[in-house]
């Protein structure tokens, strides 16, 4: 423990973003660099307590409070490389993660968390910037190989961990790029995708092939039973991205969209690409849905210059400070201000999308809403309606499950979702056709950045103990039926 008293005699302290004016004409990322000092003084405030909750609360089981200690101490490369002990890629749960482990850690009890998630951050990057995050080469070749069915972070940690262990692995993605809503659901201003592409370039080095527009299924380019004979082993990991969808009167309308059908040209835009169809310029855009995604499509309207910005949420506004019913260690909903809402924009709650209304009866001109009561037992009543202008409505209601409708041989659980054993295993091996494994969202449901890593981590593990049963044994952090309370 670097500062025994580091708790007590430091505050909390964030890193500054960039002023709103000068970002929102650009899509670089918004906060400020810190000094070393700076962060290493935040790092000081880690207690070092007897039983480190903040273990419990990251998926990945990341060793918070040694690389913590680590850092403050000037150790950078010993703190880079406890941190990659558990963690893959921690320069995007360093940027994306809600951080649960700050929920859970000891300090918060009484004072502001200690601010892990920006730690973490600095070390990553300060690892990268002295040339310490390097390819890790595989010193034996197994002479087994594996196909991955996704390339968003559970699919990218799966073929890390099989390819440092000597598998063949092959990374089949239908989009155009690598990296999955990493690449194409993530706006610039919250992660660059030089980010991604460093590590991709990382994987490539470590030997995992890539191969993009490329679907599997039966309508697709490659079909389950080629890979099932082709590869020893296959692990679906194609995330949950079927989007909720709102179907009120007037769904019909144009200028209706689904978050992702505008966030993916966004993005591709802002890398210097295809012009994007859906521009937010000058108009007035309605958000539904109060998330990360919906902010994600906040931030960029305002980058397109949108006349008005509304963002509404179904439920009450949370409480600035932890609810009674949520106590700690678990992660609560508090209610908490983005960048992008720091930009500007207005947020309306408890309110319910009752129709979709258009002036000439095809394009949409506004939405009738209807405000809502809840009660203490939980009943909801309408209070009033209300009509908001709307030239454009982006759904950011979440995503009900993964797409296999293509894929009729992967079994399914009631909600679903693919489902698997104890084992990540969804179809064992049947005389030349290798097993299948499935992992991440696909499985879990929507869920964190951090759960995809911990699980894609863990499906490599249960590859590698069917693939390579006298080789070593890969690290485990989950099983696909362990609950965490700080989910």
């Amino acid at each position: 423990m670097g500062k025994v008293d580091g708790f007590l005699t430091i505050g909390r302290e964030n890193p500054i973003r960039r002023a709103v004016p000068v970002r929102l004409r650009d899509w670089k990322e918004v906060y400020e660099p810190q000094s070393d000092a700076q962060s290493q003084n935040q790092a000081a405030r880690c207690m070092d307590c007897g039983i480190p909750f903040c273990h419990q609360g990251c998926p990945l089981g990341n060793l918070i409070p040694e690389w913590n200690d680590l850092y403050y101490k000037g150790k950078f490369s010993s703190a880079l490389e406890r941190l990659h002990q558990t963690n893959n890629f921690p320069e995007f749960t360093g940027r994306l993660c809600p951080a649960p482990c700050e929920s859970a850690c000891v300090v918060s009890i009484s004072k502001d968390a200690v601010s892990i998630e920006r730690t973490e951050y600095e070390i990553i990057e300060h690892g990268f910037a002295a040339g310490e995050v390097v390819p890790t080469i595989a010193t034996h070749r197994t002479g087994k190989s594996v196909a991955i069915v996704g390339s968003g972070p559970s699919g990218l940690a799966a073929a890390q961990q099989l390819a440092r262990h000597g598998h063949d692995v092959t990374v089949y993605e239908r989009q155009e790029a690598i990296g999955g809503l990493l690449r194409f659901g993530i706006p610039e201003f919250k992660m660059e995708k030089s980010v991604l592409d460093r590590r991709l370039e990382q994987l490539a080095a470590e030997g995992v092939r890539f191969i993009t527009n490329t679907a599997v299924g039966d309508s697709g380019e490659v079909t389950l039973e080629q890979l099932r004979v082709e590869f020893d082993a296959v692990v679906f990991a194609i995330g949950s991205t079927i989007p909720r969808d709102i179907p009120v009167p007037g769904r019909q309308l144009s200028g209706i969209f689904a978050a992702m059908q505008y966030l993916k040209p966004a993005n591709i835009e802002a890398l210097g690409g295809t012009v994007s169809p859906i521009q937010a310029t000058g108009k007035h855009v309605v958000i539904l849905g109060g998330g990360d995604t919906g902010a994600d499509c906040l931030g960029t309207a305002h980058r397109q210059g949108a006349a008005s910005v509304t963002q509404v949420e179904l439920l009450p506004q949370p409480t600035p400070t932890r609810p009674q019913n949520q106590p700690w260690p678990t992660m609560p909903n508090v209610y908490k201000v983005t960048s992008a809402h720091e930009e500007g924009g207005v947020r309306e709650y408890a309110m319910r999308t009752k129709e979709f209304r258009s002036t000439d009866g095809t394009s949409l001109s506004s939405i009738l809403v209807e405000h809502l009561e809840y009660a203490a037992d939980g009943g909801v009543s309408v209070v009033r309606e209300e009509e908001i202008q709307a030239d454009l409505v982006f759904i950011a209601a979440g995503f009900i499950g993964p797409e296999i409708g293509a894929l009729p041989d992967l079994e399914r659980d009631s909600r679903e979702h693919i489902r698997v054993d104890g084992n990540w295993l969804s179809t064992p091996a049947e005389g030349d056709k290798a097993p299948v494994f499935a992992a991440g969202d696909a499985v879990r449901g929507q869920s964190l950045i951090v759960w995809a890593i911990a699980e894609g981590r863990s499906v490599a593990a249960a590859v590698q103990s069917v693939l390579d049963p006298d080789g070593p044994v890969l690290p485990a952090p989950l099983t696909p039926y362990e609950k965490s309370w700080s989910a």
